[in-house]
């Protein structure tokens, strides 16, 4: 195969990424740690240097958490609705530094703030994408009760992406923790009524059922292993597929 087919195939891979808030805080409990920040973003533009199209989903646990405020009985729906504007802010400060870096990125958003972000639409959103955008997609599904596991599959589902990359602190699904047991094994590839049947935590149950119905294959991978985010985008073996 030539140079230029591999190129050709490698543009047709449009993929989304899902990391959690946490994430961008680093070792700090809450806000962002800017080297993360531009870390993470520095490897999300060598992705779409590399012609992959990238849609980024990110959580809001580094800033807002409702679930004490629950317990002490909090309304659910407000502490959900304070939890996704907790993910624009996110995504506002990833939008701004892949800018920063020289890349093109748009953020939209499940609920419109004008002069903020752009209301999400998935038709423009894949016409943005096909411009050479990368597009950040906040605000959760824009209603409360979902997480942002099942925002990230169902926005990939309707911005038509390959797969969705679950970025975790490990390099994949493992028959146990593999922080707690170091027997554990690593899988390579599973099928969905397989994840079921082993009870393994992948993605909530909302979220990995859409993925089942709609046939999106989930990869989990490691965001700190080196060259794992840029070989899981682009198709490679790396962390652990989940499909059909």
């Amino acid at each position: 195969m030539d140079g230029r087919h591999m190129t050709a195939e490698i543009k047709k891979r449009r993929i989304l990424l899902k990391i959690s808030g946490e994430a961008l805080g680093g070792d700090g409990e809450f806000g962002i740690d800017p080297q993360i920040l531009g870390a993470t973003a520095k490897a999300i533009r060598e992705v779409q240097l590399a012609g992959v199209q990238t849609v980024l989903v990110i959580g809001g646990g580094n800033i807002f958490r409702g679930a004490a405020l629950q317990k002490a009985g909090f309304d659910r729906v407000a502490g959900d609705q304070m939890g996704m504007l907790a993910t624009v802010m996110n995504g506002l400060a990833m939008r701004e530094e892949l800018n920063r870096q020289g890349g093109s990125c748009v953020l939209m958003s499940a609920y419109g703030i004008p002069s903020i972000t752009n209301q999400y639409s998935a038709s423009e959103g894949r016409k943005l994408l096909d411009q050479g955008s990368s597009l950040i997609v906040a605000g959760g599904t824009g209603a409360p009760f979902f997480t942002t596991d099942t925002a990230a599959v169902l926005r990939a589902i309707e911005l038509q992406c390959t797969e969705v990359l679950k970025a975790t602190k490990v390099d994949g699904v493992y028959t146990a923790d593999p922080m707690k047991d170091p027997t554990a094994s690593r899988f390579d590839r599973l099928s969905f009524k397989e994840v079921i049947e082993r009870d393994l935590k992948v993605m909530d149950l909302t979220a990995f059922a859409l993925a089942s119905e709609h046939h999106m294959p989930i990869r989990v991978f490691s965001m700190n292993k080196p060259g794992a985010f840029m070989k899981a985008a682009l198709g490679e073996d790396e962390g652990t597929v989940v499909a059909d």
